[in-house]
């Protein structure tokens, strides 16, 4: 019995992200949940959905680890949450629109929770860096990332460049990390 309770949450589960995922309203009882208009940065970060994986090479000491990244649509369409998996260690971000603009909020390992803006963005590049208006972060008291940036491959949108970089104790040091999506 427990077998099929699992099985039809998971059926639920899945039709429910299925209808999300192209951009039905969600309802929860009788009222229909407002999908908020996206921004073009917003729906980038759509192109990202499912789950990605690869190694990352610190420039502050040169080790390499195994990295995997999930991005899921949730809230009725309107934030697309990132687990982040850094050797071993997870972490979130958020995504979401907020007056027509993307605000990334990051749930690092550091202790930090540092809130983005998009500083660039091409057909297969986005950059995002420190909102200073939304942080209280100062590199000679907090260690904290400070930008990133994600490279899709033009001839794969399946395979992608993620940079970050993070002020460690006042140092600027980079992350570097090539990624194939899994699923």
């Amino acid at each position: 019995m427990n077998t099929m309770k699992l099985l039809i949450a998971t059926l639920f589960t899945l039709c429910f992200s299925s209808a999300i995922a192209e951009n039905e309203k969600a309802t929860i009882g009788d009222v229909e949940m407002a999908v908020s208009s996206n921004s073009p940065a917003f729906e980038a970060v759509k192109q990202k959905l499912g789950k990605w994986e690869g190694q990352m090479t610190q420039s502050l000491d040169g080790a390499v680890f195994d990295v995997f990244y999930e991005y899921k649509l949730t809230s009725g369409g309107n934030t697309i949450t990132e687990t982040i998996v850094e050797d071993g260690v997870e972490m979130l971000s958020t995504y979401s629109d907020e007056d027509g603009k993307l605000v990334v909020k990051h749930y690092c390992a550091l202790g930090t929770e540092p809130v983005f803006k998009v500083s660039g963005i091409s057909s297969s590049s986005m950059s995002i860096s420190l909102d200073e208006a939304k942080n209280d972060l100062h590199t000679g008291h907090h260690s904290f990332v400070t930008g990133m940036t994600w490279t899709t491959d033009s001839q794969n949108p399946n395979s992608m460049v993620f940079e970050n970089s993070v002020s460690l104790d006042g140092k600027l040091t980079t992350n570097t990390a090539t990624l194939k999506r899994s699923m």
